[in-house]
């Protein structure tokens, strides 16, 4: 039930756990820092990985096909930990400004962002290193299949949860 007095002087509106707009966005600001941890890590380790390969004699072997891929894989995986990074410099230029639930808003969709370029960075990855160590014409089939697996984790089964429990 909403507290209609404080809605009246537009301090907040009630929630299911019975919060405040701005302690609800205290609660997803840190939930959502702990989640982006874990990606920004998982991200930053395989950039930097990916910043090595350049500088290994082997490089130069790769066909003209596979150092772009590279190339485009490292610009992914850059774009990728800017976007995962982003939610930590939102934060603190807008610190104090009172504008949390929309920073927590900014801050999420940016996450979002940096997921969908981690999945096609991981993807591009997995694609070159398979093309490399194998030459054969199964590595499409799969990379497509991981990326079906990173679907269902990533995006089928939370929606698929969302939607299964979540009250109307």
């Amino acid at each position: 039930m909403a507290d209609t007095g404080a809605a009246a002087q537009g301090t907040s509106r009630r929630r299911g756990r019975n919060e405040t707009e701005e302690e609800r966005a205290d609660r997803m600001w840190t939930e959502l820092i702990q989640e982006v941890r874990v990606a920004q890590m998982g991200v930053q380790i395989l950039f930097a990985f990916l910043l090595t390969v350049v500088f290994q004699p082997k490089y130069e072997d790769l066909s003209d096909t596979d150092q772009t891929i590279y190339l485009v894989t490292v610009v992914l995986g850059a774009c990728a930990t800017g976007a995962l990074i982003a939610p930590v410099s939102l934060h603190r230029l807008v610190s104090g400004r009172r504008i949390k639930p929309q920073a927590v808003r900014w801050a999420s969709r940016l996450t979002l962002l940096g997921l969908a370029l981690l999945l096609a960075t991981t993807t591009s990855s997995l694609l070159l290193i398979l093309r490399v160590a194998t030459h054969d014409s199964f590595v499409p089939w799969i990379v497509a299949g991981v990326v079906a697996w990173y679907l269902l984790c990533w995006l089928a089964i939370p929606v698929w949860t969302r939607y299964r429990h979540t009250a109307d």
